[in-house]
């Protein structure tokens, strides 16, 4: 049986950020928080990161999550799109690591999957089941924030078994100390 824990559920971006802050109870799971954070109206990347890190350090001091579940940043055609959703990773990362919080990184594709029970579900469809599971008005959603709350929901579902947790990058670097020079 699942331990009792705090989940912070991350959807990583530079234009629009969604968290939600999940409390799994043994097998009861229930939205302690979500919402996103808008960061449009900022035209420096820079400020928009520094905004990312202050509002994820701010949910970290007030919710003590026990464990980060964030996505993965989806690699498309666009490159810089990808660098620029790998930073909005990054500081909201640091914010945890700065805490001692471990990070589970999911891909996308395993978020719906793990929700849905389809690996190509559409964001719509994975806010409705997170509705569903977690029983929140479905009128005061956001997709992105429902996108965050199906992360925690996935780490949720995966015990916290995964690497990115069991072990992290220094059990990663142990096991392959021939790879770095």
């Amino acid at each position: 049986m699942p331990q009792d824990k705090i989940i912070l559920g991350i959807d990583p971006g530079t234009r629009i950020l969604g968290y939600g802050v999940l409390l799994q109870q043994g097998r009861n799971l229930k939205a302690l928080q979500l919402g996103i954070i808008k960061l449009d109206k900022f035209k420096s990347h820079e400020v928009r990161l520094g905004k990312i890190y202050e509002k994820v350090t701010q949910l970290i001091e007030e919710f003590l999550p026990d464990e980060m579940a964030i996505e993965s940043p989806f690699y498309g055609k666009n490159v810089q799109i990808a660098i620029k959703l790998g930073r909005a990773q990054g500081v909201s990362m640091a914010a945890a690591i700065a805490r001692q919080i471990p990070i589970a990184e999911y891909a996308p594709k395993k978020i719906k999957q793990s929700v849905t029970g389809n690996g190509n579900a559409s964001k719509e469809q994975v806010a409705a089941m997170v509705i569903r599971l977690l029983q929140i008005n479905p009128e005061n959603f956001l997709l992105d924030a429902t996108d965050a709350l199906a992360v925690a929901i996935t780490h949720s579902n995966h015990g916290g078994n995964t690497p990115e947790v069991s072990g992290g990058w220094d059990k990663f670097i142990k096991e392959n100390s021939h790879r770095i020079k």
